[in-house]
């Protein structure tokens, strides 16, 4: 089966666990960190049951990632799947979540879906056919200024294990404020690099380590024609510290100004 004919199997796959997820009664806010794990994994633990119940037969044998902040991507075909792409609001009982599958190939994204339950909308992209929200192609905003824009910015999850990554995020957030319309974290990374991608928001830049989040959604941004990089300049790919995704007009204006070293 081609990456483009998984498409349609996988977005029922999240369109279903999405229905499921938007029916459960939601729990009430942790108030610790162990009573988050709690709430968390009673949610998790059946959403991803069901999930492999409409994935695993898709690719026999093929496994799911497991802890990518953990260790590097290993090499060869396997999911990277998110149940909940922004837990905490989902357990927070805000909008701002969607499901997130991807099958990767080497280390590369190949096909991918994103599923928002609450927006009733889904970005799917498979390597070489484009990108599309709801079936219709997307683009990148044509956008040529920087004063005009809406640029979006968010962190890895456990931020505190990449200190690095919260001072550039610092760093990089003061020199943009004054030059931008305005920076705004609208929920999960992916669908906000989605919407970057079609060009409900401008650009879309983080500092860290966060394939999980990241893998998808890098290859809906490139194959709705938007630049994604690191932030030297240098192609993104699993396990890069920084990323920054942006239409062409705008990349290198960014680039410019939230450029760290390699």
């Amino acid at each position: 089966m081609t990456d483009a004919a998984l498409l349609p199997a996988m977005q029922q796959a999240a369109r279903t666990l999405g229905s499921w997820l938007a029916q459960l009664e939601r729990p009430r806010p942790a108030r610790t960190m162990s009573d988050f794990k709690d709430v968390f994994d009673a949610v998790d633990t059946p959403a991803a049951a069901l999930l492999h119940q409409h994935l695993d037969p898709l690719l026999p044998g093929v496994p799911w990632a497991e802890d990518l902040s953990a260790r590097p991507l290993p090499a060869g075909e396997l999911w990277v799947v998110d149940v909940m792409d922004g837990a905490v609001q989902y357990l927070q009982g805000l909008p701002q979540w969607c499901i997130s599958i991807t099958l990767v190939q080497d280390r590369e994204a190949v096909a991918t879906v994103l599923h928002s339950p609450v927006l009733d909308e889904s970005y799917t992209a498979a390597r070489g056919h484009g990108a599309h929200r709801n079936g219709a192609p997307i683009a990148p905003s044509d956008k040529q200024h920087l004063a005009v824009t809406l640029l979006a910015t968010s962190q890895p999850p456990f931020i505190a294990a990449q200190p690095e990554a919260a001072t550039a995020a610092g760093r990089s957030l003061s020199t943009l404020l004054p030059l931008v319309g305005a920076v705004r974290n609208l929920g999960p990374t992916s669908w906000q690099i989605a919407d970057t991608a079609a060009g409900r928001i401008d650009a879309f830049w983080q500092y860290g380590r966060d394939d999980e989040n990241l893998l998808g959604a890098t290859l809906i941004a490139r194959e709705a024609g938007a630049l994604v990089s690191d932030a030297a300049g240098s192609t993104w790919k699993a396990g890069s510290p920084s990323f920054l995704a942006a239409p062409p007009a705008l990349h290198q204006q960014l680039l410019t100004l939230i450029a760290t070293p390699n």
